[in-house]
């Protein structure tokens, strides 16, 4: 069997809104990118819905959104921010949101691919979990197995040029059975300025909240912090 591998030169992270990536594991992204890896971000939704301001509209709420992502990608130092533009709050795990993130994997080639959890697990005590995350997390375990690898799926990419790539490995975010986890102790900083920038979704009292649970997962592996997944090498 394949073991993970020990470095990655080129990873990309699929998640549903702005700040989904900075919340789940921006500290592991932003270590890779220390160590040289070019990591690519999918955004599968536009990000429209995330407020409780009913003078803002959703247009405008989604335009702010997309800057405060850039944003924190250059904080982060990401190669690039692809922002596939589906509607917030109506995500489902479709043939074309599969399709268009397969196109993003045959083009930007990732070892490796982040991406949340596609089923409501309710092992907390106060999120239930959001329908866009599980609808997202769905589509791109799809999109990497089979739909990007097998060229005989989505024919017209390969005729667009954008041709087969099998990635190597999947991390989840928010499984309830982690088996891989990654000291970020070096990089809980640049994480917590990714997460920051999105001004417009929380505060530094949130920011606080997610370096606390950093620093407890960081406890259960012997470290200062830690971020973990549920982790799988693709055959």
């Amino acid at each position: 069997m394949l073991e993970p591998l020990e470095k990655y030169e080129t990873a990309m992270v699929v998640t549903a809104h702005p700040d989904d990536a900075e919340y789940g594991c921006s500290g592991t992204v932003a270590r890779w990118i220390s160590e040289g890896t070019e990591v690519v971000y999918v955004l599968v939704t536009d990000g429209s819905k995330g407020t409780e301001d009913r003078s803002i509209s959703p247009e405008r709420l989604a335009e702010i959104r997309r800057k405060e992502q850039i944003e924190a990608g250059k904080l982060l130092g990401l190669k690039d921010v692809v922002f596939l533009n589906y509607p917030d709050g109506y995500l489902e795990p479709t043939l074309d949101v599969r399709r268009d993130i397969s196109k993003q994997i045959r083009i930007h080639k990732p070892q490796i691919l982040i991406t949340t959890n596609p089923n409501r697990t309710l092992t907390g005590d106060n999120y239930i979990g959001h329908p866009d995350h599980f609808a997202a997390g769905e589509a791109a375990l799809s999109a990497v197995y089979p739909a990007a690898r097998d060229h005989l799926t989505f024919p017209e990419l390969q005729e667009q040029g954008h041709y087969p790539h099998k990635v190597r490995e999947v991390l989840i975010i928010g499984h309830d059975s982690p088996n891989r986890w990654f000291d970020i102790t070096s990089s809980i900083d640049t994480a917590e300025k990714g997460l920051l920038a999105h001004v417009s979704q929380l505060g530094q009292e949130a920011a606080d909240r997610t370096r606390e649970r950093k620093r407890e997962l960081g406890e259960l592996y012997g470290v200062q912090y830690a971020e973990h997944f549920k982790g799988f090498v693709i055959r």
